[in-house]
C-alpha cells in the first residue's frame, strides 16, 4: 500500500515538473491592448513658399542705376519709388522736341491768320495803296462828269478817269486773290501734321523720362532686389520683386498615388528645419491639374495658403508640409506594426483562456505615424501580438507580454 502511495505521489510530482518545465519553455511574446481614441491621418512631405501675389518689376529702357531708395525685405507702397536710372540724351531729346512743337505751332497760327507775316504785310500794304489811288481816281472821274455836263471838259477825258478806277479795281481784285492763294487747306493740315508730330516727339520723349523712374506696382514686401547702384540695366533686366506675404502660398508636392487624399480645405502644417520648433498652418487652396516630374518622383503641385504674420517664411524656401487628410474620433486603434499581411491583412489575436494566438482578417482605417485604426475584426480590450523574434502561427501557446 505504501508503495503504491509513493508512486502516486512521485507521478504527481513528475507532472507539476513537467507542466512547470512546458510553461517556462513557452516563447514570451509582447502585445498590446486596442483601444479607443482619436487618429489623425496625415500626409507628410515637402514643398516650397512663393508669395500669394507678387510682381516682378523689370525695366523698359536701359539706362544706369542711379539711386536706390529702398532696401530688400521692406514694405513698399503702390507707386513708390524703388529705382531711378540715368538716360543719356534724354533731356535733350524733349527739348529739341518742344523746339520743334513750337516751331510748329506759330506756322500754323500764321497761316491760320492769312499766311505769313512778310508776304501778307507786303500785299496788305500795296492794297491800301491802290485802294487810296482808286479814291482819288473816283473823285478826279466824278469830277470830270460834272464839268461834260456843264461843256467844260471833254467826253474822252470821263473815260479815260473811269478806265483809271476800273483798272485800280482791278489791281486790288488781283491782290486780294493773291492774298487768299497764300494758305490753302493743305497748307493748314500740312501745319498741323507737323504740330501732331512734334507734339507726339514731346509726348515720347517724356515717356522716356518717366521710364528713369521705376515705381512699386502693387504694395506689398520688397523681397528681392537684385539691382545695384552704378549697374547698367539693358530693357527687360529686373530691379526687383514686390510680393503679399501674409498669407503665402506653399507649393507642396505631393507624390501622384497619395493625391486622392487631397481636397481643397484641409488642414495643412508647415515647418521650417532653419527654425526649429516654430509651425504655421493653413489650408489646402488647390488640388493639381497635372502631375510633373521631381527628381526621381511623379508628384502633383498643392497649392496651400498659409497664414504667416511675422514674414519669417520668405519666398524660395524649402519646408516640410504636413496635410491633415482625415480625423476619425473614438477610433479602435492599434499599433502599426501589429499588423501583418502575411496572407491577407490580419493580426494575431491572444486567447486568454489557453494563452494561445488565433489569427484574424481585420479591415483597418484611418492611420497616422504610429497607429491605425481597425474597421473590423476586433474588440476593444482584445490583445494583438507585436512583432518579435518568434514566427507565430494559429494556436501557438505562448507566454504573453502586455505592454
Amino acid at each position: 500500500m505504501k508503495k503504491i502511495l509513493f508512486a502516486m505521489v512521485l507521478l504527481g510530482a513528475l507532472g507539476a515538473l513537467w507542466a512547470f518545465r512546458r510553461h517556462g519553455d513557452l516563447p514570451q511574446v509582447p502585445f498590446a491592448k486596442a483601444t479607443r481614441q482619436t487618429i489623425s491621418n496625415t500626409l507628410s512631405t515637402n514643398g516650397k513658399v512663393e508669395p500669394f501675389e507678387y510682381v516682378d518689376v523689370r525695366v523698359d529702357a536701359p539706362g544706369l542705376v542711379r539711386q536706390l531708395p529702398v532696401h530688400a525685405g521692406q514694405s513698399v507702397r503702390k507707386g513708390q519709388l524703388l529705382a531711378e536710372l540715368s538716360r543719356p540724351g534724354g533731356a535733350e531729346e524733349l527739348a529739341a522736341a518742344e523746339a520743334r512743337a513750337a516751331q510748329a505751332r506759330a506756322e500754323l497760327e500764321a497761316l491760320r491768320a492769312g499766311g505769313r507775316g512778310s508776304e501778307t504785310a507786303e500785299i496788305e500794304g500795296n492794297i491800301n495803296r491802290l485802294s487810296s489811288q482808286r479814291e482819288a481816281a473816283v473823285r478826279n472821274a466824278e469830277s470830270l462828269d460834272r464839268l461834260v455836263k456843264a461843256n467844260a471838259a471833254t467826253r474822252f477825258e470821263l473815260e479815260q478817269a473811269a478806265q483809271t478806277v476800273r483798272d485800280l479795281d482791278a489791281q486790288i481784285l488781283a491782290l486780294r486773290q493773291r492774298r487768299g492763294a497764300l494758305v490753302g487747306k493743305s497748307d493748314i493740315a500740312g501745319a498741323l501734321a507737323r504740330l501732331q508730330e512734334a507734339e507726339a516727339s514731346i509726348q515720347l520723349a517724356r515717356t522716356h523720362m518717366a521710364q528713369n523712374t521705376i515705381h512699386a506696382p502693387i504694395s506689398g514686401t520688397l523681397y528681392s532686389l537684385p539691382a545695384r547702384v552704378g549697374a547698367y540695366l539693358t530693357a527687360g533686366e529686373p530691379v526687383g520683386s514686390v510680393g503679399t506675404l501674409d498669407p503665402v502660398r506653399v507649393r507642396v508636392y505631393v507624390d501622384e498615388p497619395e493625391l486622392g487624399r487631397v481636397a481643397p480645405g484641409e488642414p495643412v502644417r508647415i515647418t521650417w528645419d532653419a527654425l526649429p520648433g516654430k509651425e504655421w498652418t493653413g489650408t489646402v487652396e488647390k488640388r493639381p491639374t497635372e502631375v510633373v516630374a521631381l527628381g526621381t518622383r511623379q508628384v502633383g503641385e498643392v497649392l496651400c495658403t498659409i497664414a504667416n504674420p511675422e514674414h519669417q517664411l520668405v519666398p524660395g524656401t524649402n519646408v516640410n508640409a504636413f496635410i491633415l487628410t482625415q480625423v476619425v474620433q473614438n477610433a479602435l486603434t492599434i499599433p502599426k506594426t501589429a499588423v501583418r499581411r502575411d496572407s491577407g491583412v490580419g493580426i494575431f489575436v491572444l486567447d486568454r483562456g489557453s494563452n494561445t494566438v488565433q489569427w484574424r482578417q481585420v479591415k483597418t482605417g484611418a492611420s497616422d505615424a504610429l497607429r491605425v485604426e481597425i474597421t473590423s475584426g476586433l474588440s476593444e480590450g482584445d490583445l494583438v501580438a507585436l512583432p518579435n523574434d518568434v514566427a507565430l502561427k494559429s494556436g501557438d501557446a505562448v507566454k504573453p507580454v502586455v505592454q
